[in-house]
């Protein structure tokens, strides 16, 4: 196992790509609810 050479690029990365675009998915919609919450909110108190 120690012997083995690593070659750059040779790694699947289909998982760490579709956590990576679940991540961004997600973190878009929380932008999204927030920015709706604050207008929400100013147009009540406001």
């Amino acid at each position: 196992m120690a012997d083995e050479k690593h070659e750059h690029g040779s790694m699947d990365t289909t998982e760490q790509e579709k956590t990576f675009d679940a991540f961004i998915k997600f973190s878009s919609y929380v932008a999204a609810g927030s920015v709706l919450l604050l207008i929400f909110i100013y147009a009540v108190n406001g």
